[in-house]
């Protein structure tokens, strides 16, 4: 065997390993007997040592000093294998460890804090979980900026000065689109009782029609919805409201478009560094434009309001208003139930949040009186409860800072894919309508999620595409559609 060949046959059994700890993940948030945690966190303690050990073991080294790539794709491949390999050195190995340990108990506290409304209660775990970040991000950084080290992870080649340039783009825009908006009647919103079990079925026949294989796959429920694993097990989950069926629609919608990104990645890359999504911020730009550009659009609302007719009865909004309905601009807390618009500014907040946590210029004591100020500031009220503010989200509890930014920079992303997509499939609103959605999924098969990691990437939305990304068409497209709604 070459050293390329040896070198792969390596990472294929440390990727096999990974999805084992990503199944582990997967079960504490759906499965898991609450009284299994502590056990829980010593097991994810104890693999993500052993992952730790493979990634940073020095074959790997020797490996690349003497692989020669076959091709274009096994060049990728060892882009990225360098890549992960010179920053994994910089993290000792206790502190990988201590990381899995500590996360995996504090995920559990904040969910008890979550519940009892007592960010207190949370605050010390928060401040242990945010001490070993820096300390990660310090040795990463190598005396560069922290954050960016940090950024890395979820979005490589790019820093947050430049996200923060695209987000100081966003902004006006987006603040005049809520002033007009918020100025005028509040659009209705749906009522009435939707059985769970009901929003469950609706919602698995939604996440088939746009293209996810429930036989490579299935849809559980849990507090946060979320997407798990690769290649043949992709897992999603959602949650349901009795009361609010759009949370669970749009929740699994999201989650299939990450999930059919995995599943459709080209199967010769399974297993190896290619075989997932390439960046958060790529990821989220296949669940956003799912969720949004096809799932939200005027055509697409006219066909849902019919299956949900059909699975819940008469509902309080016609079919006319129900499009509206759908994409109401209204007041609230929660970044997951926000509209397109303000979604981007629940993440600008969170995004200046945690640059200053991890610089040290917010300390998580005075975390939830900063959180609840920007927030006022920025939407005009006060948060009523911690569960509705600091503790809505569970990222900083698991240590995923440097993550939030993905999201907007994904919707990013979709505005320029959605452009794209547009121009070549024809008749896409009369698909839409009907409930077919399968051209539109082909083509993002095809110039986005086979690849997965083989392009960086801004390269990847630009091929897709046909030019650089910019905010640009998000902002056209966000302004068409609520100047429409909201005129």
């Amino acid at each position: 065997m070459t050293a390329y060949d040896q070198l792969m046959a390596f990472q294929r059994q440390t990727e096999a390993l990974s999805q084992v700890a990503g199944r582990l993940g997967w079960d504490q948030e759906t499965m898991m007997p609450r009284g299994a945690a502590d056990q829980r966190a010593e097991e994810s303690g104890a693999i993500q040592a052993i992952l730790h050990a493979r990634r940073t073991n020095p074959r790997i080294g020797d490996w690349l000093a003497k692989a020669e790539a076959p091709d274009a794709v096994g060049t990728a491949q060892l882009r990225h294998i360098q890549r992960d390999y010179t920053r994994l050195l910089r993290v000792p190995g206790d502190l990988a460890e201590a990381l899995a340990r500590l996360t995996s108990k504090s995920q559990g506290i904040w969910a008890e804090a979550r519940q009892s409304d007592d960010f207190a209660s949370f605050a010390p775990v928060l401040e242990e979980v945010l001490n070993l970040k820096r300390q990660e991000g310090a040795a990463l950084a190598k005396g560069g900026d922290i954050y960016d080290a940090l950024l890395e992870d979820y979005e490589p080649e790019t820093t947050a000065a430049e996200i923060e340039a695209i987000f100081d783009a966003m902004r006006p825009g987006l603040v005049a689109l809520r002033g007009v908006a918020l100025s005028q009647p509040e659009r209705p919103a749906i009522c009435g009782q939707f059985p769970g079990e009901g929003q469950i079925g609706l919602s698995t026949a939604l996440a088939q029609v746009f293209g996810y294989d429930l036989n490579r796959g299935r849809l559980d429920r849990a507090v946060h919805p979320f997407s798990s694993g690769s290649g043949d097990d992709v897992r999603i989950t959602t949650r349901t409201s009795d009361t609010d069926p759009f949370n669970c629609i749009y929740s699994t919608i999201h989650e299939t478009g990450h999930a059919c990104y995995e599943q459709n990645i080209n199967p010769a890359y399974k297993l190896t560094p290619l075989g997932s999504g390439v960046s958060m911020g790529v990821h989220e730009s296949q669940s956003r434009i799912y969720e949004n550009q096809l799932g939200r659009s005027r055509a697409f609302c006219g066909w849902l309001y019919g299956r949900m007719h059909d699975a819940f009865g008469k509902m309080s909004v016609d079919e006319e208003d129900f499009y509206a309905t759908v994409n109401r601009m209204h007041r609230g807390f929660i970044r997951t139930e926000a509209d397109e618009v303000q979604y981007n500014l629940h993440i600008m907040l969170r995004f200046d949040l945690e640059r200053a946590l991890i610089a040290g210029d917010l300390q998580v004591a005075d975390l939830e009186a900063a959180w609840n100020d920007r927030f006022k500031a920025d939407f005009g009220f006060a948060v009523d409860r911690p569960s509705n503010g600091v503790l809505q989200d569970v990222h900083w509890s698991v240590g995923l800072f440097g993550y939030f930014p993905t999201y907007a920079l994904g919707n990013v992303y979709a505005g320029c894919l959605f452009e794209a997509l547009q121009t070549a499939v024809r008749g896409l609103e009369d698909q839409l309508a009907q409930g077919q959605l399968t051209q539109a999924t082909d083509w993002l098969q095809q110039h986005v999620q086979q690849h997965g990691g083989l392009y960086a990437p801004r390269d990847a939305i630009e091929r897709a595409s046909g030019k650089a990304p910019t905010e640009v068409p998000l902002m056209s497209y966000l302004s068409e559609k609520f100047g429409a709604l909201y005129s």
